[in-house]
């Protein structure tokens, strides 16, 4: 990171990861052309979990190239008579792999909706009976992370 006085620690990058509203993940397509796409992301302990279809251009890149990096955003500002703004980011680079077995992917399920629709938990179950055959479940595995926070330092 250029910018060392802007650089935070992991823990602070896994804070953005739980709390930004998405991540923008970025894939090479096989014929060497960037491919990226917003998700709704969780974090359980070092594995960040998303959702999709079964069927569909990012998994068909992630089947063939399966390294990729995400990046999360929160705490956006813009600052007054500047041109910039204030943020909270964190980036991070892995394997992205299938889940496959049901209870976990039950779980990321669950941790999803807990994050994005807590107020709808009652129907989960229900949810997870008529769904989850055609419901996809991804993870990656975090090898890299870094954090970085530009703050306002605009006076009040």
């Amino acid at each position: 990171m250029r910018r060392k006085d802007r650089e935070r620690d992991r823990n602070f990058a896994l804070d953005v990861i739980d709390r930004c509203d998405y991540g923008v993940i970025s894939l090479v397509t096989p014929d060497g052309h960037p491919y990226c796409v917003p998700l709704s992301v969780v974090r359980i302990e070092n594995e960040i979990f998303f959702h999709t279809a079964t069927e569909g251009t990012k998994l068909d890149i992630l089947r063939v190239n399966p390294y990729a990096s995400l990046a999360c955003v929160t705490g956006v500002q813009v600052i007054p008579g500047k041109f910039t703004t204030a943020y909270e980011s964190a980036v991070v680079s892995g394997n992205v792999t299938e889940v496959t077995d049901e209870k976990q992917k039950i779980a990321a399920l669950r941790a999803l909706c807990l994050k994005f629709t807590p107020d709808n938990m009652d129907d989960f179950d229900n949810a997870i009976s008529r769904s989850l055959a055609r419901t996809g479940i991804w993870k990656l595995t975090i090898e890299s992370i870094t954090g970085k926070c530009k703050e306002n330092k605009t006076k009040k």
